[in-house]
């Protein structure tokens, strides 16, 4: 029954666009008959049509179990007498498409997907079975596949995230969610897609035509309810019934605002501190919450009344928001126990949108009070430094001043006081333990040291460990206990051409008192005295070398304060000989030497060539002691070591037995009976020799011979010294070899002997033997 439907629903499509075939040349049919029309008076002959097809329809999705008909082709020469035969070619032939090469008709031998591919495109042509010769020419058409409502509207995610602020008007837009349809948009219903809004009411609405997502509820509060899960439905079909749907969720979050002011959960708080807390300490916390995140609640607290401001501090703690009070001014528990204030709490950051809402004003407070603990504190001077002023040259026990120390607390302990010793190194001064009262132990000089700056100490009885110190700046007052003189030393000469009344020379004279009015000198014995300063003026002319070259004038200089002081310095003037301009020409030796030196320095230096020659006496005293004292090695025979060296070839590395170093170093243990290995013995049994005299007389005789002469040398040094001898021995069994103390000649000797001694005395044996027996040739 369906399959009949289908064929009536494509033969009419094939009827229907043939005015729109092609012409096929040569071949033409009369497809509504062969009568000719009338148009106009006109006679119209109708073109005949080679193909009666242009365009197949075929619905997707077939479900059935044959192979779906999608149309025929037939052409006007076809008679039926079966010569014809089609062929079709194209997109999907022979795997989709099958055509009947007898009758046109095509078939397709799968189900087809509009979504997959909506259109397929196909060739088709006419021959002649027997001769192969196309009939009709090779044509296009096309198969279009017809849609049915097989896709549900999709959304591009399965979840969406979205925010809104909280508190916003009914109508604000969220987020806007789409979905798709993969049906044809431009054939029905199948992809014209409604929205709705299946959860999320009556928070949220949505927009039937494009998905935008919009507030429904006045005042949504994020401190009430911040998340919201919304789902979406789009449906195709218009939203009519039997169409298909797709749905997604929208995760809704309300975004803070600064809506919600900061409270104290508890307005009034108790805190404790110890009085001796530090300035800067904190000594406790306070917390305001605020239901608000973030930016918004941030806070910052504030003391409004006047008793806590001068105080206590308050600041915020960035990371936990509390109000962390701190200790502004040193606290007192003996003054003031307890203190009680206001904070003020408001949001760092404001909205003004909502400061004038109906709701609380932005802002709390909350009472505070501190209460001060007690603590044992060190004692606490009445001032802090002293100055105390004290004269010079006082005796020693006078009064200097008094210092005062009290403990605050309640118990009021007593005190004793010292004297801090590292600060007054002299001892200068004494303080009573009980009163505080300072005393001098020596007298004082000011022109010594003008200031002394002591430490006092005190320390509770009860307990030593509370203790206080003080500074004590103790001012020595000047007394007029000083004599003035001369400011320098004064080089004055005089010319033999001067004349009366002229100036040589200007002195002046310091004084190391202070007087409070200034220093005034009186100097006498001269002409004129003005600004503390005398002029020396000649009241005669004509001075001559050879009378007197040299003039002592004594000065007396004193002072304008009481008890007046009054010094006599002696002014030394030379007489020159000066040029007619006044310049030196020449002063005498005496008097150029006793006007470029002191006679201290004259002293000095008199001391100094007397140690220099002192020095060269001793030195040279040495020197000839140590030209007498007698040399550790008299001659140059005298050697430490006698090194022997013999022109003999010895058994190389194999002789380990032709010498025996241990027996040359100690002859006592000197093994006789030891053959030779590198040589025949000669005799089965060897002569024993005989060792050594243990108790070698000569040579300890020698020895203490020796330590006496260097014990009784008055010039040997005064330490220990090493001296080395060398000891020849008491002889050899070869005795000596040398020919210096022979009386013999050579002819004399018989060294037959040698060739007894082994292989290291062969070879002088030779030569020795081999002359004998020249020799008595």
């Amino acid at each position: 029954m369906i399959t009949n439907h289908f064929q009536i629903i494509f033969m009419v499509s094939i009827l229907r666009p043939i005015t729109a075939l092609p012409m096929a040349p040569g071949n033409t049919v009369n497809l509504l008959g062969t009568s000719p029309e009338k148009d106009d008076g006109k006679i119209l002959q109708r073109a005949k049509r080679g193909w009666m097809w242009n365009q197949f329809f075929l619905l997707e999705e077939y479900t059935g179990n044959d192979n779906q008909y999608v149309g025929k082709l037939h052409s006007n020469m076809d008679r039926g007498e079966g010569n014809v035969k089609y062929i079709l070619t194209g997109d999907g032939v022979g795997s989709l498409f099958l055509i009947d090469e007898n009758s046109g008709d095509i078939h397709a031998t799968k189900r087809l997907d509009r979504e997959e591919r909506a259109i397929y495109t196909l060739h088709a042509k006419v021959v002649d079975k027997r001769t192969n010769k196309t009939l009709e020419a090779d044509t296009e058409f096309n198969i279009k596949i017809h849609d049915i409502n097989d896709n549900e509207p999709k959304f591009s995610k399965d979840i969406y995230f979205a925010s809104v602020p909280e508190m916003s008007d009914v109508g604000t837009s969220v987020i806007q969610v789409t979905a798709t349809d993969a049906d044809d948009q431009t054939y029905g219903n199948s992809a014209k897609l409604v929205y709705s809004i299946l959860q999320g009411q009556p928070y949220f609405s949505v927009d039937s035509d494009n998905g935008t997502i919009r507030t429904a509820l006045p005042n949504m509060d994020r401190e009430t309810k911040e998340n919201y899960q919304v789902v979406i439905q789009a449906k195709d079909m218009a939203g009519q019934m039997g169409g298909l749907s797709g749905t997604t969720t929208v995760s809704i979050t309300l975004s803070d605002e600064n809506d919600s002011p900061p409270r104290f959960a508890n307005h009034t708080f108790r805190l404790s501190t110890l009085e001796s807390a530090e300035v800067g300490a904190a000594i406790g916390r306070i917390k305001a919450n605020d239901a608000d995140v973030g930016r918004n609640a941030e806070m910052q607290y504030s003391i409004v009344d006047r008793d806590g401001q001068d105080i206590f501090t308050i600041i915020t703690d960035q990371n936990t928001q509390e109000g962390i009070i701190r200790v502004k001014k040193q606290l007192d528990y003996e003054r003031k126990k307890t203190f009680s204030f206001k904070v003020e709490v408001t949001n760092t950051y404001l909205d003004p949108r909502f400061m004038y809402s109906p709701n609380p004003p932005f802002k709390d407070d909350a009472m505070v009070r501190v209460t001060i603990e007690d603590v044992d504190e060190p004692p606490v001077f009445s001032r802090n430094p002293y100055i105390i002023e004290v004269h010079e040259d006082t005796a020693a026990g006078s009064f200097v001043g008094v210092v005062s120390a009290k403990d605050l607390d309640a118990d009021n302990n007593p005190v004793k006081y010292s004297i801090d010793r590292h600060t007054d190194l002299e001892r200068l001064f004494n303080i009573d333990s009980v009163n505080g009262t300072i005393t001098t132990l020596k007298a004082l000089d000011r022109e010594m040291s003008k200031w002394h700056n002591i430490s006092v100490v005190a320390t509770e009885i009860s307990n030593p460990r509370q203790t206080t110190r003080v500074p004590v700046f103790i001012r020595v007052l000047d007394v007029n206990d000083n004599a003035p003189e001369f400011a320098m030393y004064y080089e004055t000469f005089v010319c033999e051409n001067v004349k009366s009344g002229q100036l040589i020379q200007t002195i002046s004279a310091v004084d190391t008192d202070e007087p409070l009015v200034g220093h005034k000198f009186v100097f006498s014995m001269t002409a004129m005295s003005q600004y503390n300063t005398a002029r020396i003026i000649t009241r005669r002319g004509g001075f001559s070398q050879r009378e007197m070259n040299t003039y002592l004038l004594p000065v007396v200089i004193s002072d304008n304060d009481y008890p007046i002081q009054s010094s006599t310095s002696t002014l030394t003037v030379n007489v020159c000989a000066c040029d007619s301009r006044g310049n030196v020409q020449s002063c005498n030796t005496e008097a150029l030497l006793s006007a470029g030196l002191s006679t201290g320095a004259l002293v000095a230096i008199l001391l100094c060539v007397i140690i220099l020659l002192m020095i060269v006496v001793l030195f040279a005293a040495l020197r000839r002691q140590q030209r007498k004292k007698e040399p550790l090695i008299i001659s140059k025979e005298d050697v430490r070591d006698n090194v022997v060296s013999y022109n003999d070839e010895g058994g190389g590395e194999e002789d380990t037995q032709a010498f025996d170093i241990g027996t040359l170093r100690n002859p006592e243990v000197m093994d006789a009976k030891k053959l030779r290995r590198d040589i025949i013995p000669e005799m089965l049994f060897p002569f024993g020799r005989t060792s050594p005299i243990k108790d070698n007389a000569d040579v300890r005789d020698f020895i203490h011979g020796r330590l006496h002469e260097n014990d009784s040398d008055p010039t040997a040094p005064p330490y220990d010294s090493l001296a080395t001898y060398a000891y020849e021995g008491s002889g050899s069994l070869a005795e000596s070899l040398s020919s210096l103390e022979s009386g013999a000649t050579e002819g004399d000797q018989e060294y037959d002997y040698l060739s007894n001694w082994g292989p290291a005395f062969k070879k002088l044996a030779d030569m020795y033997i081999g002359k004998d027996t020249e020799r008595e040739t």
